[in-house]
């Protein structure tokens, strides 16, 4: 069972490679100010203009940076299920603990090509999946009796939830189980998420707050709903400025903003962000008093 502020980490490029250097120190970082996993290669990470061999260089350094100190799970996601799989061979022969699997994108299959994908996977790989749903990027939706049958295999643990929908943590409580590793994947609506039920947040505000995120993350797990909303109240502007411009774009701006010599690069297709969403990002990291 995976809990707290878990981190989708960005991934720095330095003259178009990774930077691996800078990223071992923001494994340890991350680490050190209370996050309680990592992700690599999620969407945050770029893991879209990756190659497959770079992809699983990342989550390599990863693990073995963060030496068993926290869980790492494998960004493993693909629309082709055999390079899922084949990302999960990786992920688990590098000690990965779990792997995150999208939705199959832009192939937009129905429940019965969603439930395929999950069960191929499970079938072939005994790596833990934690199921992610996020249909604004995919457009594929996961409905909660889908999930609810995917539940039943052992190795399907979870779901990092970016619905944008939180009544569906109690519609997937009822079809999965309350033991069901429900996370959110939406910064914003956290704080409802764990009201009902969430077990902690894929978060990307935890790239450059990670102590405050961990700090709410307790907050909510411990019932201490006055901590957590004074938390909310202090990282909201953060986490809709971090979404005013394409992401990755705010977060690696406001990586460079209070992370020593983080670089400022994205791999296109995407680019810096404007300056109306670089300003919203400073305004946001002054009220949460990160600068």
């Amino acid at each position: 069972m995976f809990s707290g502020s878990i981190p989708a980490l960005v991934t720095p490029f330095r003259d178009g490679a990774f930077d691996e250097k800078l990223f071992r120190g923001f494994v340890d970082w991350q680490i050190e100010q209370g996050s309680s996993a990592l992700v690599p290669c999620g969407t945050t990470g770029e893991s879209a203009t990756m190659s497959i061999e770079e992809h699983n260089h990342v989550v390599r350094v990863c693990i073995d940076q963060a030496k068993g100190r926290v869980p790492v799970i494998a960004g493993c996601g693909s629309n082709d299920t055999m390079v899922a799989l084949e990302h999960m061979h990786h992920a688990k022969a590098a000690g990965a603990a779990a792997a995150l699997v999208v939705l199959p994108y832009y192939n937009r299959p129905n429940q019965d090509g969603i439930l395929a994908h999950y069960r191929y996977l499970a079938a072939n790989n005994d790596l833990p999946i934690v199921v992610y749903n996020v249909p604004a990027r995919t457009v594929t939706d996961i409905l909660p009796e889908t999930l609810g049958k995917l539940a039943e295999l052992p190795t399907i643990i979870g779901i990092k939830d970016a619905s944008g929908k939180v009544e569906r943590v109690s519609a997937q409580r009822a079809a999965c189980g309350p033991d069901f590793c429900q996370m959110s994947g939406n910064d914003d609506m956290a704080l409802g998420f764990m009201a009902m039920g969430g077990k902690g947040c894929i978060s990307v505000t935890a790239n450059v707050a990670p102590k405050l995120a961990a700090d709410f993350q307790a907050a909510c797990a411990e019932g201490r709903w006055a901590d957590a909303l004074a938390l909310q109240d202090r990282l909201f502007p953060l986490h809709a400025a971090l979404f005013s411009d394409a992401s990755p774009g705010p977060i690696k701006y406001a990586l460079t903003r209070v992370y020593p010599d983080f670089p400022n690069e994205l791999r296109m297709p995407m680019t810096w962000p404007s300056e109306a969403s670089r300003k919203a990002v400073d305004a946001a990291l002054a009220h949460a008093g990160l600068v």
